[in-house]
């Protein structure tokens, strides 16, 4: 077996390597649904290994009839074209196949919050910021300095190795974490790399749904406004009916991996937003419609259906408490995001070695953690039997100002990476 401590040996002396493909990926602009520019940068790579990688654009056609899938509010923006997953498989031996990787979108910024350039990478002393660099691009790139120094270590993996560069994770991954696996690229397990803080191991995510509450109201001038009945004052009728559910469910809904490596989740393992109201065309109307969306997430433990009766339910007492709304109650839609939370099973062997590895490379202790966001790892459990864990890099400001992680992070998380691969697949003698 390769030791260790010659992994991690090859793999630092190509920080520099590792911090100018960082700043390739940090440059190219990927928000969800504009993902190309950063996956050529990764097939660019990929091709300098002697990789022939797998490049094709997700179709919503082929995908449509999965128990997993659900129109993604990117793909009705944008389609699929021009957004392509990227695989490349390093062949080895006839043990296991391990899957590593994640995902090249991101989110917008808003560039007057920020401090720095976001799609440059800023380097100060061993802190890295720029968008991506934490969520996930650093750890794309992690694996593939974990790839580069396996092959120049001359290391036959036991097994297949499987990288992974996926679209549409920040808006559900149906094109992109699921598109892979429907392809045939289903492993015997996975490693994704989000910024997990190693050596902790994430081995859950959240169930996240988006919904429409379109609530009616009575049109007429405000001159006679006596005669109308405002839609935004109904709104906020069905508003506080979810605020209170909010807080029912925060009070009655527990998930300690959720809060074990951020005890300040404790008490907020679930949350129930409303994003944006619409109403309204003139100041001298009472609006006949207002239109509120919202987000609700949750850790394992419930189901979807169970969920959207809670929240249908809120709605509809809401409405039967009010004299007007009682006659005129209303609708809640379900859109975008409709995704099951997920968790792995940690008395399985392959988050177990994963976790292990992880402390073996850190010398520090982990935790299982994770429910509180909704992540690609849940197609691999739910509908194809893998487990699939989260290794990766500290990270700060995820999906913020000023995003960034540090280089011996993703040093660590390279070092992980590759040896959770030598373990696992075996070394071809």
């Amino acid at each position: 077996m390769v030791a260790q401590d010659t992994l991690a040996e090859t793999i630092e002396s190509k920080e520099s390597d590792l911090v100018d493909l960082l700043g390739d990926l940090v440059a190219a602009k990927t928000v969800t649904g504009t993902e190309a520019p950063g996956q050529e940068v990764i097939i660019g790579r990929l091709e300098k290994m002697n990789l022939d990688p797998d490049v094709w654009e997700p179709s919503a056609d082929e995908l449509a009839g999965h128990e997993g899938y659900f129109e993604t509010s990117s793909y009705e923006a944008y389609g699929y074209e021009d957004r392509p997953n990227v695989v490349a498989r390093v062949e080895g031996g006839d043990g296991p196949t391990l899957a590593i990787g994640g995902h090249i979108d991101v989110v917008d910024v808003t560039e007057d919050e920020w401090t720095r350039d976001p799609w440059a990478l800023t380097r100060e002393g061993d802190t890295l910021y720029g968008r991506g660099s934490a969520d996930m691009k650093g750890g794309l790139t992690a694996c593939l300095i974990a790839m580069e120094a396996l092959d120049s270590l001359g290391i036959e993996l036991g097994g297949d190795l499987l990288f992974q560069s996926t679209v549409e994770e920040e808006d559900g991954g149906v094109g992109g974490a699921l598109s892979v696996l429907e392809r045939g690229y289903v492993p015997d397990a996975a490693v994704i790399a989000e910024p997990y803080d190693l050596p902790n191991v994430g081995v859950a995510s959240a169930g996240v749904m988006y919904f429409r509450v379109e609530v009616p109201g009575k049109s007429v001038h405000a001159a006679w406004g006596h005669e109308g009945v405002n839609a935004i004052g109904n709104a906020a009728t069905v508003y506080r009916a979810l605020e209170e559910l909010d807080a029912e469910r925060k009070a009655r809904i527990d998930y300690e991996p959720a809060y074990r490596a951020n005890p300040g989740l404790k008490g907020n393992v679930t949350n129930l937003n409303i994003g944006t109201i619409e109403a309204g065309d003139w100041p001298s109307t009472l609006p006949s419609r207002a239109v509120l969306t919202g987000r609700i997430g949750w850790p394992p433990g419930e189901s979807r259906a169970e969920v959207r009766s809670q929240i249908e339910e809120a709605v509809a007492e809401a409405a039967a408490n009010d004299e007007w709304l009682s006659d005129h109650p209303p609708t809640v839609e379900w859109y975008g995001w409709q995704a099951e939370p997920h968790e792995v099973n940690t008395d399985h062997e392959f988050p177990n070695l994963a976790k292990r590895v992880s402390e073996d490379v850190t010398g520090r202790s982990g935790s299982f953690v994770g429910g509180n966001a909704g992540l690609d790892e849940r197609f691999y459990e739910l509908y194809y039997d893998v487990d699939a864990v989260s290794i990766g890099p500290a990270g700060a400001n995820l999906h913020g100002a000023d995003e960034h992680t540090t280089v011996p992070a993703l040093l660590e998380t390279a070092t992980a990476i590759a040896s959770i691969a030598v373990e696992y697949c075996g070394v071809e003698e």
